[in-house]
């Protein structure tokens, strides 16, 4: 399972937020240094403020600063508060003998999501900025047009819920 275009998006603005702690940072800049599209940047701006994990200040020298210290910031609170990890409640198969339970396939797909979720909830914002300064991610080394589906930004539709990446 991959997250969303909208929780990358959301984890790259409050890591950039994270390291630039002394300043209040508009959505075009924090737009231009995480390579998002600002219109779209705005939107997961909105959606972290709506959830108390970013202040917003208005103005003319406004912009948008941590809420909390990065430490007290896992990488769940973020995509839970932009594209929530959606768990498997029932068998989608919609087999008669797997009424009220998983099957054994979708049992361990949903344990498996719920170790993502763990791994999420356990990861701070603080340990994303410790963590080696000399890996440059993947993402980065390639051309948008060899990035996995070729995507580089979110559609143009205006969708903001559910825009999952291919897998």
């Amino acid at each position: 399972m991959m997250i969303s275009h909208t929780a990358e998006y959301a984890l790259r603005a409050v890591v950039w937020l994270a390291g630039h702690a002394d300043a209040d940072l508009g959505t075009p800049e924090i737009a231009r240094a995480i390579q998002a599209p600002p219109g779209y940047l705005s939107k997961v701006l909105q959606a972290l403020s709506r959830a108390r994990l970013v202040v917003s200040h208005p103005g003319r020298n406004g912009g948008f600063r941590l809420a909390r210290p990065p430490a007290d910031l896992s990488v769940l609170d973020i995509i839970n508060a932009v594209d929530p990890i959606q768990r498997i409640r029932q068998c989608p198969l919609s087999l008669d003998s797997h009424r009220g339970e998983l099957c054994p396939l979708h049992r361990r797909l949903d344990h498996a999501i719920s170790l993502m979720e763990l791994a999420f909830g356990e990861s701070t914002i603080a340990e994303l900025l410790a963590g080696p300064a000399d890996i440059t991610p993947a993402c980065e080394l390639l051309a948008p047009n060899e990035r996995p589906g070729g995507r580089t930004a979110p559609p143009r539709d205006g969708a903001f819920d559910y825009y999952k990446t291919p897998s």
